[in-house]
């Protein structure tokens, strides 16, 4: 598609400006699909020192750094964290604090993932955008918010709420555990994988036979996700038990 081939363009620029002056340069933030898509290219590139970050542990939009050689990765962090708070009314919802963003003129690409508590949200940002910010994103809707900017290490992740599903499987095929998790046939859970819909560890794959262990974390974009909590013991039936926390 064009918008990929702008996407991966721009990122092989960064790439070459990091290797030719050896010095550390960033993507805008990418989701996961567009992530994979930028995995793929930087393995291709010997010597290249790169990570992608979000802020926190699980973070679905993350920004690809590649770093110069003499530079340390906590050293040169491209994010700031916006931290916002409610002056009263009702609480916000993700899609309030964004539409508030976007009403501002500030592209989706410039900001990371929005974490909603009660009384306001965490907003990973870039670091350029930090200033701005402060100055301009004063309301959502009709809420008043203060915003500050305070270390990224300090960000609130809220706890993860999941209901806890136990199950038998064939085996531990991706498409068993898409079907298992998110309560539809085996067939179908084939075609939402060919179709790109579903990540595995925050990468897009199509292999409906790829082999899930436990630990891994599964997105089915549009649905949600699920983590493979545990693999337990085969039954009499010769068919894998396993505990799946699906999120909420």
């Amino acid at each position: 598609m064009k918008e990929d081939a702008i996407l991966l363009a721009g990122i092989e620029d960064k790439i070459r400006q990091c290797l030719a002056y050896d010095i550390t340069t960033n993507s805008a933030f990418l989701d996961m699909r567009q992530r994979t898509l930028a995995e793929s290219l930087c393995r291709q590139q010997i010597g290249l020192r790169y990570c992608f970050c979000g802020g926190y542990e699980d973070a679905e939009r993350r920004m690809a750094v590649f770093f110069a050689d003499d530079a340390e990765p906590d050293e040169e962090n491209p994010m700031a964290l916006l931290r916002i708070t409610q002056a009263g009314g009702r609480p916000l919802s993700h899609r309030d604090y964004l539409g508030a963003l976007t009403g501002l003129g500030v592209k989706r690409e410039t900001i990371g993932d929005i974490l909603v508590r009660d009384d306001g949200a965490d907003i990973v940002i870039m670091k350029d955008m930090a200033e701005f910010l402060l100055c301009h994103y004063g309301k959502a809707g009709r809420t008043p918010l203060k915003a500050e900017i305070v270390p990224i290490e300090e960000i609130i992740v809220p706890e993860n709420r999941f209901e806890e599903k136990k199950d038998t499987v064939a085996s531990l095929r991706l498409d068993n555990l898409i079907a298992s998790a998110f309560s539809m046939s085996r067939g179908k859970a084939a075609e939402t994988i060919a179709g790109g819909m579903v990540f595995v560890n925050g990468l897009q794959t199509e292999k409906a036979d790829r082999q899930i262990k436990e630990g891994d974390k599964l997105v089915l974009r549009g649905k949600g996700k699920a983590l493979l909590k545990t693999v337990g013991n085969v039954t009499k039936k010769n068919r894998i038990s396993i505990v799946l926390h699906k999120y909420v």
